[in-house]
């Protein structure tokens, strides 16, 4: 079975160009700038006028399953991040039961690979108590170690010094680390709790879980991977202050790197006053400041990939009256590349860099095995965007079993109109046209 995308505007590896994309089966025959020979039997599809690249993998998600399937489960989640052009994710480990066993990791895999019809993977959550699944842990199939250095969603601190070192010691593969001081969020929290109830509301968050804690956290992290030589991958990254800790410099010549996500980029400090709650995050969003340099971070370098830290909750565990029982965290999957590029739009970052964060780097930073380029031989996940269709976020038209979106009104200039998996044409014109399921990612390591 061969498809042809012809005529479209593609951009992969740092490049923007005409051309052509021959898909075979589940891989990739060719790119070219000439159209290739063809059977009556090729599917054409006509990409004028329309952006082409590698389906965008999303290294950060929650997907809530198992044991908080009320919220999200993979079906659901999976097919916004399809319909949203990512077409693999990385899972982190605080579901229930926590993935905290290599067992229960296959066990997450499996259930996956039922039901999901993008990509996946899986992290293995790191605890007080269980190095010795983090060192048995098999770098071909696992994606990360998840490190929680400040408690959030799920309860995983790993607050004991002498498991952090031996974390950063013994880990057979890249950390993922949550980057928030404990203590200063806590005291913060002891703070606002003595006030009365009507003056602690959303615009308290970035007060709360402030810029200092995020710093102190991160310091200590790269402190610990410097120690070790350990290739660290600091999460979500919030604020100008912790830039300095990184370098503008290839992605191939740094064992320490960052994400940040597109939240932090679209929202500041001045929006709780009117979305509340549904911007309620951990780390917290910050001030415009803060966003102008994440923004900037991405064109020099500092900032090496993009994750969205999909986070569903169900709107009475997110709009409730008080600030201390509103949980943290928001969807955001589906609508991750539309405000990637509506920034384009803008002029703050190129389309290149665009599919260079979302793409090419988490595929390089991860050592995926085929994907996240548009190369001959590679799997086919490939996504095809019409940047002058413009579309408005519904309740009605976002996917999330939540039921909700933080972007709901918004109106993003560019919609995507095709997304591939492993060769299969999933999602066309806003209708799912394929079931068939996505595949386990594997690392070359």
């Amino acid at each position: 079975m061969k498809t042809l995308i012809k005529n479209a505007t593609i951009v992969d590896d740092g490049r923007k160009f005409s051309g052509h994309i021959l898909i075979d089966n589940d891989l990739i025959e060719s790119v070219s700038t000439e159209i290739p020979l063809t059977d009556n039997q090729t599917t054409i599809i006509d990409a004028k006028g329309c952006l082409v690249m590698p389906g965008v993998i999303d290294e950060h998600v929650h997907f809530r399953e198992p044991g908080l399937t009320h919220k999200a489960d993979f079906e659901s989640e999976s097919k916004a991040a399809v319909a949203g052009g990512v077409t693999s994710f990385m899972d982190m480990p605080n579901v229930n039961p926590q993935t905290t066993t290599n067992q229960l990791l296959e066990e997450r895999a499996t259930l996956a690979a039922a039901k999901s019809v993008a990509n996946y993977a899986f992290y293995l959550g790191a605890t007080n108590n269980n190095i010795g699944e983090i060192a048995a842990a098999d770098i071909s199939r696992v994606c990360g170690i998840k490190l929680f250095m400040g408690s959030s969603t799920g309860n995983m601190l790993v607050n004991q010094t002498d498991m952090l070192e031996r974390v950063f010691a013994e880990s057979p593969c890249i950390i993922v680390a949550h980057c928030e001081d404990e203590q200063i969020i806590k005291a913060n929290i002891e703070r606002y709790k003595a006030l009365p109830a009507n003056e602690v509301d959303a615009t308290c968050h970035p007060k709360i879980r402030t810029a200092e804690a995020c710093l102190k956290s991160t310091e200590r992290a790269v402190a610990l991977a410097t120690k070790y030589d350990t290739h660290l991958h600091v999460a979500h990254l919030s604020t100008a202050a912790e830039l300095e800790f990184f370098e503008a410099k290839p992605l191939a010549d740094k064992k320490i790197t960052a994400e940040t996500c597109p939240h932090y980029l679209f929202f500041e400090e001045s929006d709780y006053k009117t979305l509340g709650y549904r911007i309620k995050c951990n780390p917290s969003i910050k001030s415009a400041a803060d966003r102008q340099a994440l923004t900037e971070a991405l064109t020099s370098g500092k900032i090496d990939a993009i994750g969205t830290d999909h986070a569903p909750h169900l709107p009475a565990e997110k709009f409730g009256d008080s600030y201390f029982t509103s949980a943290s965290g928001m969807p955001s999957i589906q609508h991750s590349l539309l405000v990637m590029l509506d920034l384009c739009k803008a002029g703050k970052i190129s389309i290149e860099n665009v599919v260079r964060k979302m793409c090419n780097a988490p595929a390089d930073l991860f050592k995926i095995d085929r994907r996240g380029y548009l190369r001959k031989g590679y799997k086919a996940d490939i996504v095809i965007v019409d940047t002058e269709k413009p579309q408005t976020v519904t309740s009605a038209n976002t996917l999330y079993k939540c039921g909700w979106s933080p972007f709901e009104g918004h109106t993003f200039g560019s919609t995507v109109t095709h997304t591939f998996v492993n060769g299969n044409l999933v999602f066309c014109n806003g209708e799912f046209v394929s079931d068939k399921k996505g595949e386990a990612l594997r690392f070359n390591r």
